[in-house]
This record gives structure tokens, C-alpha cells and sequence, in this order.
């Protein structure tokens, strides 16, 4: 064990012992009487309960059973204003408002998920959405409540895993799945139970082959790119044949995995503390057909030709978390809430022969205490303090970026202020950042984030307006880069001297419910400095294109619609409509190509729904329009349309309830591919899938 492993395990201990010594000296004696034990609810924003300025989206319930896929990204990247970035499968990180990767911050149970996603588009997000109970999405600038880098906001997913209050009884839940794309099957369970001491249980298993496709993995657009090119060059011998093409399956798409979670608390009328240690373990694909090294071996005499196959990844995670809460802890305030995870990740980067290409890992802790008032008088608040360190390595042929050990320290205070015809919001951030690499000088960033936000409701209506000033530090490998990066086809080098980041973002929401109608609407604006980005210097280095980190200005714009309008109802149920609608925009300020990279596409959706006593069904459709103004070295992206039917089933399952239903995806078997994504050329998205599953609940 560690040092770090040794303190934070100790820390667990000390912390835990504390709070349940206050609470057996104020438990009340044998036979007396209780009150009934309130659930002490913390989700992704403390200040949410009466709505919130800034744009939130949360997918809890049958919404999220029927959004589940295997990737957080797939999960939530229909809802307005997300998007996923994919890689395969198994890898799907979301877009909010157009940013990704370090502007996106994903969390588990409000801490981070510390694992090596935002190195490189081809990792996974270490957390499972098959095991998830809600998750929720805040759009827009979170750096004050989360840490620097949240400007395009925040995905939290909650687990549950650590009990909250004592149970009423046995619970849990089992879902099978099984699909003919790939022959995927998804099987999960949870169990919670206990008295005073609660307990927690779940796991997962995933397995799926390789996924069919309608046509070739090439886009044709890319296939007429490289057919000019050769013409222009004449080179017989880098002749491109349809017969050497991936068609009807994407090769390196496979994906198989397995997890679980065990945890335990202590549970007494004023709080609880506990703890949950759980596992994860991934085998997945990377498609693409981008071998490591491959440029290098086939310029380099006497070098052996390059296996035939795709890479694969070997990740390996164990994580513990703990938390306590406590209400009245002190005069002034009303709660108080300490989280601490820490993270012990691992991920072997295997070639196609079988050897281990690198091996990148992630060592990393991160604590945050919360205490929240409320005056009685209007006034709610929330003061708290974040602290994080995390110990990055790499380790083999694809080390472009050396060992870094990244720690954090930060302050927050958030408060809500209720008048008679509206609610204020406001708080501030102060934060630090160190960089220690190896072989290079230390990095140290202070930010200060400021946000102000105003609630009024109008009739049936609530109007969010939302002012933030975010800066974020820059991460390691936009500082440290410098080498052959294949998952993004590019040599990068990153900038020592790089500054940070900063962001004025203005959002407007307004939220309209009738009886039989609902509507969603937001316009935002972020304008950067300094924002950062990587760009090709025109230079190749070991036969790849050399990009690099710099800075400029930026500007994102965007609009999300969402609405519904009950159409019909009638004895036991109801037939209703949904419309949905996002775009966003981007410019840099540079000359030549000022577009942002990877943007996202504008698309709009239309749905019905259909419930009738334990019956549901609907349709959704959905047009992804083409992106015909890429950035450079990019190319277009066609559109296409997504058809998804969905039928469920309740059934009288005697001590539980169980539902029975039936997805289908990409019904018309059309040809997509994500924007956002580095390989959408190479790899696009599942053909036709029939999926079913069996639900089962008591």
C-alpha cells in the first residue's frame, strides 16, 4: 500500500469513528421514540431545489431506463444541447454546448471520475451508466462548484452506493439485456438493505462482439479524398481498394466488462457516514484501423510489417469513497457534508500481436466539504473547500506525455437569496492549480471564477437569467505533450507557457407548463481569452501531421429547444408529442479557418409517446443535419436521421414489479457518424439494433 493509500485509508477511519461516537451519545434510549428519519438528499447543485439560473437536465426514472447505453456519452447525447463524443463502443465522453474533453467535467457521486479520459478521445469514462440511479447535467459554467475546467459544465452521476438513511426494507433491482447488433447481452443487479448499518450491493457484466455497420467503415467522403491524392501523386503503391475496406462490420469494436460496488454506513437520525469500494474492468476495441507506430514501420527499411488487427485496451480500476453527514452541526449552519474518493486506475494499451504497447496510470484523491445555511429568513448558502491531487504517468511506445503529478486546493461559496418576485443567486471560486512534471519547470495557476444568476417566475412560466466569469488552469497534456499521439492521428506538442483559460459566459433559460403543454427554451453566449486549442503547424514528425497547443480568442453560441404537448387522453392514458431542437456555433479569432474543431452539427426532433395502464410505447425521430464547415483538416460530415421505437410492459410480478420491453435503434439502418468524434471517418455509429430486456424491481 501506498503512502497516499495508507493516509487516505486512515482518514476514512478517523472520520468515521467521529461521526458515530456523536451519534451514540445522542442516540436515544432502548424503547424510546423516534421521529421519522428524513433522507438527507445532496445532488449536483446544493442551491437547485427552487429551480436554477443557468440550464440543468436530469435523467432519473423510466427516462433514464430508456436512454441507458453503454457509454455516458451515448446515454445523455440526445438530450438538447449534448452531443457524444464516441471512439468505438465502449468510449463516448459528452459535448456540452459544443466543448468537450477538460471543459467537461464527469463525476461520480460529485466526485471526479479520475481516470484518463480527458488524455485522449480513446479512453473510457471509468463510470458505469448501467449501474446508475439518476444523472444529472448542469449546461454552462459549474467552475464554482466543481473546480477549474467545468466551463462547458458538469455530468454527475449518482450510484447511490453509499446509503443515505437507514432502509425501510429489503430492496434491489435486476436488468437483463440482450441485442442482436454484436450479440451484446447487459446483466445488472443492486441489493440495499440493513438497519441502523446499511448496506449496499451491485455489479454489472457487458460482453459484445463486433458491431454491424450499413455499409462500409470508411466514410465516402474520405474514401474520395484519398483516391485524389493518390492521383495527384501518382503512388502505385499505396493503391486503395474497396476489397481491403472494413464493410458491414467495424473491426476493433468489441467490448466486454465487468464491475461492482460494496458499500456500508452508519445511519442516525442527524446523518450518516459511509463508505463503498468498487471495481471496474474493461476489455474494449479501439476501431479505426490506426495501428501504433504504423507510419514509422512502413517508412523504415528492414522494419517487420504491421499485425494485422486492431489495439485493444486493458483497463483496471478499484476506487473507494467516503462520505458523512450531519445536520445542525454547527449554530450557524444547517448541514454539513464531507466526500473523499480516491482512485487507483490502470489501462494497458495491447498491439495486435499481443504486446503491450503502454501502460498509462492514474493514482488520484479528491475531497470536498460542504456546509449549507439557511437563515430562515430567505437566505440559503452553501461554503465549502475542494482539495484534490492526482499522480499521471505513461508508460511505452505512446508516452507522449511525461509523468505529472497535478495537485489542487480550492474555496467556494454559493448563496440563493428569495424575494417576493424572484430569487438571487451568486457566489465565487478561488482555486490552485500546481503542474510538477518530470524534466520540466513547475506550473502554478491561481483562477478566480465569479458567477450571478436571477429566478423569476412569470405565471406558469420560470425565467433563468445566468452571468459567469470562469478561468480554467491548463491541464497537463495541453502544457507537456510531445510525441506521437495515434488516437488523434497527430504528433503533439503542447506549451509550457500557456495561461490560463478565461470565459464570460450570459444564458438565458425559460421554462413554460401548462396542463397539457411544456416548453424549454435557452440561448447562451461564451466569449474566451486565451481559449486553448490545438493547431497543425504545417511540419510532420514521424510521418504524422505536427499539432500544437496555442491560444486565442473564441466566441460559442447556441440555442436548445425542448417541449411536449399532450395530444390526446383518454381512460388510462395518454398520447403525447415532444419536439426538440439544438444548435451551437463557434469561431476562433485567427486568420484563415476560424471554425472550432469538432463542432457539432444543429438537429431537431420530433416524438410521440403513448401510455395506457403499464403499456408504453413511442417513436422518435431525429434529423443530425450535415456539417458542410469543418475545421481545418477536417472533413464534412453528411447528415442523417435517427428512427427509435421503444415498447414496454408491466407485468404482474407478485412481490416486485417487472417490466418487459423491446428498443430499436437506427431503425432504417442509416449511415451515422458523429461529428465530434476523432475517428467518425473511419468508424461509424451501430446499423439496425433490436434490443430487449427483462427488468425486475421490489
Amino acid at each position: 500500500m501506498t503512502p497516499l493509500r495508507k493516509l487516505a485509508a486512515a482518514a476514512l477511519l478517523l472520520a468515521s469513528a467521529h461521526l458515530i461516537a456523536e451519534e451514540t451519545e445522542s442516540a436515544p434510549e432502548p424503547g424510546a421514540k423516534r421521529d421519522r428519519i428524513e433522507e438527507l438528499t445532496v445532488i449536483a447543485h446544493p442551491l437547485s431545489g427552487e429551480g436554477l439560473s443557468q440550464p440543468a437536465t436530469v435523467l432519473a426514472g423510466d427516462d433514464l431506463e430508456r436512454r441507458r447505453q453503454g457509454s455516458i456519452g451515448a446515454t445523455v447525447g440526445a438530450e438538447p444541447g449534448i452531443h457524444s463524443a464516441t471512439f468505438g463502443a465502449a468510449v463516448g465522453r459528452p459535448v456540452i454546448h459544443g466543448l468537450s474533453g477538460a471543459r467537461v467535467r464527469i463525476m461520480e457521486d460529485r466526485i471526479d471520475a479520475m481516470d484518463a479520459s480527458v488524455l485522449s478521445p480513446d479512453h473510457a469514462v471509468a463510470v458505469e451508466p448501467f449501474l446508475a440511479e439518476r444523472v444529472e447535467v448542469l449546461k454552462g459554467p459549474s467552475t464554482l462548484l466543481y473546480g477549474t475546467g467545468a466551463i462547458g459544465g458538469v455530468v454527475d452521476v449518482h450510484t447511490g452506493r453509499i446509503p443515505h438513511q437507514r432502509p425501510q426494507r429489503l430492496s434491489g433491482r435486476a436488468e437483463l439485456r440482450r441485442a442482436d447488433n454484436g450479440g451484446e447481452t447487459n446483466a445488472a443487479f443492486r441489493l440495499d438493505g440493513g438497519g441502523r448499518v446499511a448496506w449496499h450491493l451491485d455489479a454489472f457484466h457487458r460482453r459484445a462482439d463486433e458491431y454491424d455497420i450499413p455499409g462500409f467503415a470508411e466514410s465516402a467522403r474520405l474514401h474520395a479524398a484519398e483516391e485524389a491524392e493518390e492521383e495527384a501523386h501518382h503512388d502505385e503503391d499505396e493503391e486503395h481498394g474497396e476489397d481491403e475496406e472494413a464493410f458491414g462490420r467495424l473491426p476493433g469494436s468489441g467490448v466486454e466488462g465487468s464491475g461492482g460496488a460494496i458499500g456500508v454506513s452508519w445511519t442516525g437520525d442527524d446523518g450518516f457516514a459511509g463508505v463503498s469500494i468498487s471495481t471496474l474492468r474493461y476489455d474494449y476495441g479501439l476501431p479505426g484501423g490506426h495501428g501504433h507506430h504504423e507510419d514509422e514501420e512502413r517508412h523504415e527499411e528492414g522494419e517487420h510489417e504491421e499485425e494485422e488487427g486492431n489495439v485493444t485496451l486493458d483497463l483496471e480500476q478499484t476506487r473507494i469513497d467516503f462520505e458523512a453527514a450531519r445536520r445542525n452541526p454547527f449554530a450557524a449552519f444547517d448541514s454539513l457534508n464531507v466526500r473523499l474518493g480516491i482512485n487507483d486506475y490502470e489501462h494497458a494499451e495491447i498491439e495486435p500481436g499481443g504486446d503491450i504497447g503502454t501502460v498509462f496510470a492514474n493514482e488520484s484523491f479528491e475531497g470536498r466539504i460542504e456546509l449549507t445555511e439557511n437563515d430562515g429568513d430567505g437566505f440559503d448558502g452553501v461554503l465549502g473547500a475542494q482539495f484534490g491531487n492526482r499522480q499521471f504517468s505513461a508508460i511505452g511506445e505512446e508516452a507522449f506525455v511525461p509523468p505529472v503529478d497535478t495537485s489542487s486546493v480550492a474555496a467556494f461559496w454559493l448563496g440563493e437569496r428569495s424575494f417576493e418576485d424572484f430569487d438571487l443567486e451568486f457566489g465565487a471560486r478561488l482555486e490552485r492549480i500546481r503542474h510538477q512534471a518530470v524534466a520540466h519547470d513547475d506550473a502554478d495557476f491561481t483562477t478566480l471564477s465569479a458567477s450571478v444568476g436571477l429566478v423569476a417566475p412569470l405565471d406558469d412560466a420560470l425565467l433563468g437569467l445566468h452571468g459567469g466569469y470562469s478561468s480554467r488552469a491548463p491541464i497537463a497534456e495541453e502544457l507537456y505533450s510531445d510525441g506521437p499521439h495515434l488516437a488523434s492521428q497527430s504528433f503533439e506538442l503542447g506549451d509550457p507557457g500557456l495561461d490560463a483559460e478565461r470565459a464570460l459566459n450570459l444564458a438565458a433559460t425559460l421554462a413554460w407548463g401548462g396542463r397539457r403543454a411544456s416548453l424549454s427554451a435557452t440561448a447562451y453566449a461564451t466569449s474566451f481569452r486565451d481559449y486553448i486549442y490545438s493547431f497543425a503547424t504545417g511540419a510532420m514528425a514521424d510521418g504524422l501531421p505536427v499539432m500544437r497547443y496555442g491560444q486565442s480568442d473564441a466566441v460559442y453560441r447556441g440555442i436548445d429547444l425542448q417541449g411536449q404537448l399532450t395530444l390526446a387522453e383518454f381512460s388510462g392514458g395518454t398520447l403525447a408529442a415532444t419536439a426538440m431542437f439544438d444548435t451551437v456555433a463557434a469561431e476562433l479569432d485567427v486568420s484563415g479557418n476560424d471554425r472550432a474543431p469538432r463542432l457539432p452539427p444543429s438537429r431537431y426532433g420530433i416524438g410521440l409517446e403513448w401510455q395506457r395502464q403499464g403499456l408504453a410505447a413511442s417513436v422518435d425521430y431525429m434529423r443530425v443535419a450535415e456539417q458542410d464547415a469543418p475545421a481545418d483538416f477536417e472533413l464534412p460530415t453528411d447528415a442523417y436521421d435517427d428512427v427509435r421505437l421503444y415498447f414496454g410492459a408491466d407485468l404482474n410480478a407478485g412481490a416486485g414489479d417487472a417490466r418487459v420491453f423491446l428498443h430499436v435503434r437506427n431503425l432504417t439502418d442509416a449511415e451515422q457518424r458523429h461529428h465530434s468524434s476523432y475517428i467518425k471517418d473511419l468508424a461509424p455509429l451501430p446499423g439496425r439494433t433490436v434490443e430487449a430486456g427483462l427488468r425486475w424491481a421490489f
